[in-house]
């Protein structure tokens, strides 16, 4: 079962989620998580350990702010990950956005500093198994800097386009990389 895990300000029903439920279909859960870090990482926890239960493999796939989550997640309970132009530091890209609007229902939320402190408390310092993370990055990425994530991930599988933005342009196009990299 793949696990999708949204960005900041966004949901289960982003345009890389209504993508990936059209792809994966019963294969995949795409959960609307808070924007609170502790909560949401509680709620994706709750998911993988009941999968786990289950006996069912596990497999995370995270875009931006998720890419973050699921760096944590995957090395605490090695899974697989693919991270979609993941937030390597989204304590510091983060920490000017104040009040937000959720792209999917436009509801507003705040962005606290405790909110962003609380992030420190998911960032992996060693990450132990990166044969274990696919990177998919775009050079053009206007909110971060796509080479962080190949610095703080140098020895995983990582393909990386030329131009393209945060959201990832063409991501259909990344999909049997995808399906390829979790078989």
């Amino acid at each position: 079962m793949i696990i999708y895990i949204h960005g900041f300000g966004s949901s289960g029903f982003g345009g890389k989620a209504s993508i990936l439920r059209n792809k994966y279909k019963e294969e995949i859960i795409l959960p609307s998580l808070s924007y609170v870090p502790s909560l949401a990482i509680d709620t994706l926890e709750q998911l993988i350990k009941l999968l786990i239960k289950k006996e069912e493999k596990v497999y995370l796939m995270g875009s931006s702010l998720g890419g973050f989550y699921s760096i944590y997640l995957a090395n605490k309970y090695n899974l697989k990950a693919v991270l979609i132009n993941p937030a390597i530091y989204p304590y510091k890209t983060l920490e000017k956005v104040g009040m937000a609007t959720n792209y999917y229902d436009l509801s507003t939320f705040e962005s606290t500093t405790s909110h962003l402190n609380s992030l420190k408390e998911f960032e992996v310092k060693t990450i132990e198994n990166q044969n274990n993370f696919l990177l998919l990055l775009q050079t053009g990425d206007e909110v971060l800097d796509y080479k962080q994530a190949l610095e703080k991930l140098p020895n995983s599988k990582a393909i990386v386009q030329e131009g393209g933005n945060h959201s990832f342009e063409n991501f259909e196009e990344v999909l049997e990389d995808i399906d390829n990299f979790f078989k």
